[in-house]
């Protein structure tokens, strides 16, 4: 298996507690929009400990770019990668994921799970091709919404932000259920892309399948 040592070129907060990355690309490293890898840091203590990653960054891009929650709440990875700074440096694998675009559809994400999203959603807005294509996002707080404002330009009314924990005037404020799904989508023949916790992607697609979805259109990661 291919490995790729890589430096860290920039690091910012994009929420309170998600952070970007931006890395140096390997030569000929390729992925497609929704792809992921394996990425460890490489320090003594750490090179061992893999986690899987999706890359933000558009494939065209003279670099990559991750956009990693960080949980400081336990001494894992993540609250490890927090502390990495500018030529620290990260080992990168083999790219894999069965998240990609199919055709025009509605996105439902939580938390995190934007991520494989916003790699394919900036790829069409590069090709002028969002048409259509909604996004149901569903994260516990506002403040807990990754890219806001860039979503938001992309993609207007077809933004639809839920909040779990949190109520206000200008989101929905309602888990993802059969009840939200029903009155948020009429077409359920159309192409439904899934990521978030394993327990919500599970719950969405035994609530898509009930409501008629074709279950060969919901496109989830499959390890």
């Amino acid at each position: 298996m291919e490995e790729y040592i890589v430096q860290i070129l920039k690091t910012e907060l994009v929420t309170h507690n998600v952070r970007r990355f931006t890395l140096e690309k390997p030569p000929a490293y390729k992925y497609i929009p929704g792809q992921a890898t394996d990425v460890c840091i490489n320090k003594p203590d750490w090179k061992e400990e893999r986690r899987p990653f999706t890359f933000t960054s558009l494939n065209e891009w003279d670099h990559l770019e991750f956009t990693i929650k960080i949980y400081n709440d336990h001494p894992g990875v993540t609250s490890q990668l927090g502390k990495l700074q500018i030529g620290d440096e990260l080992i990168l694998h083999d790219v894999f994921g069965t998240i990609n675009y199919h055709g025009e559809g509605t996105f439902i994400a939580g938390g995190a799970g934007i991520t494989p999203f916003l790699a394919i959603l900036r790829q069409l807005k590069k090709e002028n091709a969002l048409g259509n294509n909604r996004l149901i996002f569903s994260n516990k707080t506002e403040a807990d919404i990754i890219l806001k404002d860039e979503l938001d330009q992309m993609l207007g009314s077809n933004f639809i932000n839920t909040l779990t924990e949190e109520k206000t005037r200008r989101y929905d404020n309602s888990r993802i259920d059969e009840a939200y799904l029903k009155n948020k989508i009429t077409d359920f023949s159309q192409y439904f892309y899934i990521c978030g916790p394993d327990p919500m992607v599970e719950s969405i697609q035994n609530l898509l399948g009930k409501l008629g979805a074709d279950k060969s259109r919901l496109i989830i990661e499959q390890f």
